[in-house]
């Protein structure tokens, strides 16, 4: 049997005004994310995919559509109750952000706190939850350090003396220590060297499979798309043009867009 719709998009779509008129940053995005499945959003810059990821997370509102999630007992009416995010409390959002979602930010430092240590770092959304035992709390954090090959001597070190890619797994661990069961990544390997970026989809790849994580994941980036994700959407002028299983797509893409993106005319 086919397991419930875990995230749901229904005619979603986000307008800014310029020079007093609505352009639309992404408009008409439907789509179901089941548990453990990863979806890739492809497109050049400007194509509303980092738009359309901070609306699935709660981050921006809908102008048109919706976006449904489905929330744990503690947070719907019922268990297993597929919730309109926009009926949410800001409170309800909160909490949903600490517990069930990750969110990866493209830039390690705006995921992290500058002036605690990686440890603190780590236990912070535990504490969110009410934790308080330092023995705990610093237990899980050398843990979830080594789960994502960060050296566990480093615990008491700013994230500003880490690597780029040290900070990213920093990020990582960060957002996995809740256990959380969907996590939203935006071009989570830009900026980072090429054997970086390699161990770094490696490790991701492991963890998402090890955890059963449902995952939204935007890059420009077709390898890193091919590599995480069973299906993709492909974005352009903030609409989808395309979609449907990643290999799919790749080797035999059927709008002229995905034609161009995989033959490398267009760049990001």
């Amino acid at each position: 049997m086919k397991p419930a719709v875990l995230l749901s998009a229904r005619n979603a779509g986000k307008a800014y005004v310029q020079q007093g008129q609505p352009r639309w940053a992404c408009r008409d995005v439907s789509f179901d994310l089941y548990p453990g499945e990863v979806l890739a959003v492809v497109g050049e810059s400007g194509s509303g995919k980092t738009t359309l990821l901070r609306l699935l997370a709660a981050r921006l509102g809908c102008d048109e559509g919706s976006v449904h999630y489905q929330v744990r007992a503690d947070l719907a009416s019922g268990p297993g109750d597929l919730v309109d995010l926009a009926r949410m409390s800001q409170a309800q959002l909160r909490r949903l952000a600490r517990t069930d979602w990750g969110f990866v930010e493209q830039h390690a430092r705006d995921g992290l706190r500058m002036n605690v240590s990686g440890g603190a770092n780590v236990g912070e959304r535990l504490m969110a939850l009410g934790a308080r035992n330092y023995g705990l709390l610093r237990g899980e954090a050398l843990s979830w350090m080594a789960r994502v090959e960060l050296d566990t001597g480093r615990i008491d070190d700013l994230p500003g003396s880490y690597s780029g890619g040290m900070q990213q797994r920093l990020q990582i661990a960060r957002n996995l220590v809740t256990q959380p069961r969907l996590i939203f990544m935006d071009e989570p390997t830009t900026g980072l060297d090429v054997s970086v970026q390699a161990r770094l989809l490696d490790m991701l790849r492991e963890l998402v499979g090890e955890l059963q994580l449902a995952a939204v994941v935007v890059t420009h980036d077709l390898a890193v798309a091919r590599l995480l994700a069973q299906r993709m959407l492909v974005m352009k002028d903030g609409c989808v043009v395309e979609q449907g299983l990643t290999d799919r797509v790749l080797d035999d893409p059927q709008h002229a867009y995905t034609q161009l993106l995989v033959s490398s005319v267009l760049t990001p």
